[in-house]
């Protein structure tokens, strides 16, 4: 772990932070086509410093009330638009929105603290899912079944309606982009609620849209108390669709919400991603690989690999290149273009990894990197290795959500995949090896919703996202995503 930084080095990095916070927006609520300023209680932090960016807006009960009645109307001119109209805008959108990455990430790093490239990243991925949507909507077919001589039997697909779309933290681009651009693209108008700690992201989206000519009411973006601003919109009637990304507790909270007004929801929920090292590949690659993939955002990704279950013939190669890699991960400032790893958005997360790690190490886990917070500002915790974890150590039933990776010895691969399948999770999971039939007998046997076999790669723009088990139900992404977005009508015309 590489953390010093020369006085020069420093000094940059301080003139980078004050010109980018004067940068960081301010951050407004878009209701009708109209942006509404709120201001609250709820200040917006920056982790790496933990000094204040601004004031995030918080919704009243008339601002809830309008932004239902303004997505209700959205929602019958934007179905009524040519899938051809939709995607143009879209498209138009996407255009706008990468001209102003710079912009984009810079206020995401602050407000997140994942590192500035990671940021860029994050902004031109979800231009690729917006994009790959708004294509797809105009493939959004139904079907003619054969019928009796003077009938026709067809099935279609209309948009849903209203989606009340709530997003976390951890993608503040990304994941509104989902919502966003799958609902829009299926013909439907939102009401999103992005996490509190990070508006930027959404904000930045909504203003984009709206310059490419999304109709007024057809996206509106609130902030506010969750349990406030859910449980004004979930039991409108206007809302005929609840969409989340976050914990399995909110999860359980909002789909109990949505179940008790008949709501048809997509819950996509926590992960805690086993990760099968087989005997028959390289030790030393597959550790650099899972390095990378655990040290990006800090660990705080639902796909994140946790569970390290390697063959014991190439453990200790595993562990040794896996530690060294570790040890020379630079954290610090995301704003600085040397570091490879922020801080933790939160100080929840600083106190919940803490915690995960002590617990594992007292039940005889070995630490071999990391293990302890940083003792400056900011919310920093390296990558932290423990090796010979055991089934009992809490952090092997709950998800981690942190730069925290555990890695256990397995002789035998059913006893391997019995273990990965132990968690209440499944959502995603990694394997790395060479042999056709461990490969079988994996994609057979993982409980989960997507597996990458050799690389950690969890989705695609054109390929279904989401869980099984608690990990949670419906898609994200590819055809399936975008059917969620729509209901299904069968027309039998008697000619």
């Amino acid at each position: 772990m590489i953390i010093a930084m020369s006085r020069t080095r420093v000094a940059q990095v301080n003139m980078t932070k004050r010109r980018t916070e004067a940068d960081y927006p301010t951050i407004r609520m878009l209701i009708g086509g109209e942006w509404r300023d709120r201001p609250s209680s709820m200040e917006i932090v920056n982790p790496a410093d933990e000094t204040p960016l601004g004031i995030l807006p918080s919704a009243s009960a008339e601002d809830l009330d309008d932004a239902l009645q303004a997505a209700n109307h959205g929602s019958k001119v934007w179905r009524d638009t040519a899938p051809s109209i939709r995607e143009e805008v879209l498209l138009r959108a996407c255009a706008i929105i990468r001209t102003r990455v710079g912009t984009i990430a810079t206020a995401m790093t602050l407000e997140q603290g994942k590192p500035y490239v990671e940021a860029q990243a994050e902004v031109l991925r979800a231009c690729n899912l917006i994009e790959w949507d708004a294509s797809e909507g105009r493939r959004l077919y139904g079907r003619i079944i054969p019928s009796d001589s003077g009938h026709r039997v067809s099935v279609v697909r209309e948009p849903v309606g209203v989606v009340a779309a709530f997003t976390p933290w951890n993608f503040p681009f990304n994941t509104p982009a989902r919502k966003i651009g799958g609902a829009l693209a299926a013909g439907c108008a939102i009401i999103l609620k992005p996490a509190e700690e990070t508006p930027s992201g959404a904000f930045f989206l909504a203003q984009c849209m709206q310059e490419a000519g999304v109709p007024d009411g057809v996206i509106n973006i609130v902030f506010g108390e969750p349990s406030h601003v859910s449980g004004h919109l979930i039991p409108s009637p206007i809302v005929r669709l609840v969409t989340l990304t976050g914990s399995v507790p909110v999860g359980r909270t909002l789909a109990s919400m949505a179940g008790a007004h008949l709501k048809p929801t997509v819950m996509e929920l926590g992960g805690h991603s086993p990760t099968i090292i087989c005997d028959d590949v390289d030790p030393c690659a597959a550790a650099e690989a899972s390095v990378t993939a655990k040290m990006r955002n800090a660990g705080q990704v639902c796909t994140s690999p946790t569970r390290f279950y390697v063959h014991t013939s190439i453990y200790d190669k595993f562990i040794t290149e896996f530690a060294q890699r570790a040890k020379s991960i630079s954290l610090g400032n995301g704003m600085d273009p040397h570091v490879e790893m922020g801080p933790l958005a939160n100080v929840r997360r600083l106190e919940a990894i803490e915690k995960l790690t002590e617990d594992a190490i007292a039940q005889g886990g070995r630490l071999l990197t990391g293990g302890r917070r940083l003792r400056a500002p900011g919310y920093f915790y390296p990558l932290t290795t423990i090796a010979d974890v055991p089934d009992n150590a809490r952090a092997m039933r709950v998800e981690p959500f942190g730069p925290l990776a555990l890695i256990s010895p397995f002789t035998d691969l059913e006893d391997a995949i019995a273990k990965a399948n132990a968690t209440s999770f499944g959502l995603t999971a990694y394997a790395f090896s060479n042999s056709s039939i461990y490969i079988d007998k994996l994609q057979r046997s993982l409980e989960c919703g997507s597996l990458s076999i050799n690389h950690f790669v969890a989705s695609l723009p054109e390929t279904p996202f989401g869980g099984v088990k608690e990990s949670g139900f419906g898609r994200e992404g590819g055809s399936e995503g975008l059917e969620a977005f729509t209901t299904i009508k069968l027309v039998n015309h008697k000619l």
